[in-house]
């Protein structure tokens, strides 16, 4: 299991070599819908198969990034970027964010699990469209550009050129870069193939997944229950080092965690 730090509530901060994953190339044009109220901008991800997890003889495996098929039988809307501060603001009229001076194109942080249950209650009562966190399995398709984005971070690559992370403590083979020490507004770095910005780095991101063992074998449209009271996170944040950014990583917080490194993105609910 995996923290991210700075909590409002308790929890141990874990620090965690993970493997592989994949930003930015050229991207590919999909289709787009912008919720008029908030001003959210969601991208059409198509349906398809890919390989989740990673293989034991990967650099830095561990045991709960099993490597097995995963099929999404239906394409899905997904936020292009983070929540931001000013979508909040707009929805809830507070912002609960500690790094409010970053602006309102920042992304939202200090938000728990609960936080963002009120969020989508509010959302859904302002827009009349209903919304919810991604899965894990969405998330990590979401982040590989279904198999298609190039390797993270590019090999000999500067990770700050690519994403907001602390590269003070860069992969092995990589070259040290710089740390900001804040979040930055979305959409800062370059885009991956399917024109999603910040999955690497900026702020963790809630997943709609309690944190349960991979299965062995293939599976469609994960939407895993195992009992368990911790849930998946994603994506590295500004604060922690270049592995924890990679697409396969896992870490955990519990529901009524919250930190300054704790965000989140939607996925648009189609009838």
């Amino acid at each position: 299991m995996r923290f991210a730090g700075c909590l409002r509530g308790t929890a141990t901060v874990l620090v965690a070599l993970l493997l592989s994953c994949r930003p930015a190339a050229r991207t590919t044009a999909l289709e787009t819908w912008i919720e008029p109220v908030t001003g959210m901008e969601f991208v059409r991800l198509p349906a398809g198969s890919f390989a989740m997890g990673s293989p034991t003889t990967a650099p830095g495996h561990e045991d709960a990034e099993t490597l097995h098929e995963v099929r999404l039988a239906h394409s899905f809307f997904l936020q292009r970027t983070e929540v931001t501060q000013r979508q909040w603001q707009r929805v809830l009229g507070a912002n609960p964010s500690q790094f409010s001076k970053c602006g309102e194109d920042c992304p939202v942080e200090t938000v728990s699990l609960h936080d963002i249950e009120h969020f989508l209650g509010a959302l859904t009562r302002i827009t009349g469209e209903l919304f919810r966190l991604p899965t894990e399995a969405e998330w990590e398709y979401a982040c590989r550009a279904g198999g298609t984005a190039p390797p993270w971070p590019p090999a000999a690559s500067t990770a700050s050129d690519h994403a907001n992370v602390d590269a003070r403590y860069p992969m092995t083979g990589n070259p040290r870069g710089s740390f900001l020490d804040t979040p930055t507004p979305v959409g800062s770095y370059p885009a991956n193939p399917w024109g999603l910005f910040d999955l690497h780095g900026n702020v963790w991101e809630w997943t709609a997944d309690p944190y349960c063992p991979y299965p062995e074998g293939p599976v469609d449209d994960p939407r895993p229950e195992c009992g368990a009271e911790l849930r998946v996170i994603r994506g590295g944040s500004w604060t922690f080092d270049v592995a924890s950014a990679r697409c396969v990583t896992r870490y955990t917080h519990r529901p009524q965690d919250s930190g300054y490194s704790l965000g989140f993105r939607l996925v648009r609910e189609l009838p």
